[in-house]
């Protein structure tokens, strides 16, 4: 049984690559500019991926790059030419969905790892091995799994089991959704979700037009199709346990900010359980710090074969307990340091600097200046301040402050 699973994280640009990186993934999973499911992500350039790469064999770290696109005709002959360019950057796997693709990879780039998607929908040990065979080294199980079911899996083949532990989850099984290109003509299996499982909705009766009956009504409306957020930090134990080979952060689409947040968490609680099994409990500042990041209501989504992860109508938007402000570049001798500002902030405002391994400070903003000297009475977004920061502040540490509602 494996006992140390891999922490997988989301990167979709070179930026967050980085963070996630420094904040203490152990792989990262990246998207590049053709035959992805994030089409609206950054994504990377190829000169960006050998960068990345570059950057990962640097840090002992491994890249995976997300093939996962059902092509369509006519789209073979680009495929093919796409990863003829992407084999000399020697990436660590590639993460496909379609048969095609994989035949495709195999072909163009013989040898190299191949890891299936979620999007496969693989839910048995049969599929498992069929894909095995098909020359899959890891598959990303289901998301509709519980927990019993994945020891199943697991039980029953060798092949190396990944499975996602936190973010978004789709309405549809396995991201099968045809709501998107029904209503904007912009396909979820092609990359271009624009989540209309989010909207609000209401019923009309035919016989009553413009009438519009409610359906689990709040103050922001109705959201019948609305999934709560994964979060599996409480059951990191049992995954470890039941030989679970990666743990998967969803996210490719969020924040530099979330992605910082939700590594360190997933980092030093893996971290906790793999030093001492029988001492590890979930500590409330990781769920805290979970709870900063913008997510929709947390659930275990199918863990335990009986909750319901698919609907939330008891609120529909997002909660976010945190804004995101600025980020360290560089620390002086004199303990000031280089901030970027993500977020116009002022000085004698409070905020919190947060950097890996879980270190965090309070602090007030005193004196922020322009490199040159220039006082500041607000360091806007993009500008580059000078200013005093906690003892044992890092070039990689983000700024942020308590959102105040209203």
């Amino acid at each position: 049984m494996k006992l140390q699973p891999e922490l997988l994280a989301p990167a979709g640009s070179l930026e967050k690559l980085e963070t996630a990186l420094l904040y203490g993934a152990d792989a990262v999973y990246v998207g590049g500019e053709r035959f992805g499911l994030r089409a609206q992500a950054d994504n990377f350039t190829l000169e960006q991926l050998a960068r990345a790469r570059e950057l990962t064999l640097r840090l002992n770290r491994r890249l995976y790059l997300t093939l996962n696109a059902y092509l369509m005709p006519g789209e073979t002959e680009a495929c093919a030419v796409y990863v003829d360019q992407l084999r000399a950057l020697d990436l660590d796997a590639y993460i496909v969905a379609d048969p095609g693709v994989l035949a495709l990879v195999q072909a163009g780039d013989p040898g190299r790892e191949i890891h299936l998607s979620t999007q496969a929908n693989t839910t048995n040990a049969e599929a498992a091995r069929f894909w095995a065979r098909a020359g899959v080294r890891r598959i990303n199980l289901a998301r509709e799994l519980g927990l019993e079911e994945i020891r199943a899996v697991r039980a029953a083949t060798d092949v190396e089991l990944e499975v996602f532990v936190h973010g978004a989850m789709c309405v549809a099984m396995s991201g099968r959704c045809l709501l998107s290109a029904a209503m904007t003509d912009r396909g979820a299996n092609r990359g271009l979700c624009t989540q209309p499982c989010r909207w609000s909705y209401a019923l009309v009766e035919k016989t009553r037009p413009g009438q519009y009956f409610p359906i689990e009504e709040d103050a922001r409306g109705s959201y019948v199709l609305n999934s709560r957020d994964l979060c599996l930090l409480e059951q990191l134990p049992q995954l470890v346990e039941a030989g679970i080979d990666s743990l998967k952060i969803e996210g490719r689409m969020k924040s530099r900010y979330y992605v910082a947040a939700v590594t360190r968490v997933y980092r030093q609680a893996l971290d906790r359980y793999l030093e001492h099994p029988g001492a590890w409990h979930c500590r409330p500042s990781w769920r805290k710090e979970l709870e900063s990041v913008s997510h929709r209501p947390y659930s275990t989504g199918f863990f335990f074969g009986k909750e319901d992860p698919q609907l939330q109508p008891d609120h529909g938007g997002y909660i976010r307990r945190c804004d995101f402000v600025g980020e360290v570049t560089r620390v002086e001798t004199d303990g000031r340091g280089v901030v970027i500002g993500r977020n116009r902030f002022f000085p004698g405002e409070t905020l919190e600097l947060i950097g890996p391994g879980m270190r965090q400070a309070c602090f007030e903003v005193r004196e922020p200046t322009a490199e040159d000297g220039t006082p500041l009475p607000v360091v806007q977004p993009n500008a580059r301040a000078l200013l005093p920061l906690p003892a044992g502040a890092q070039a990689g540490d983000l700024l942020r402050r308590d959102r105040v509602e209203g």
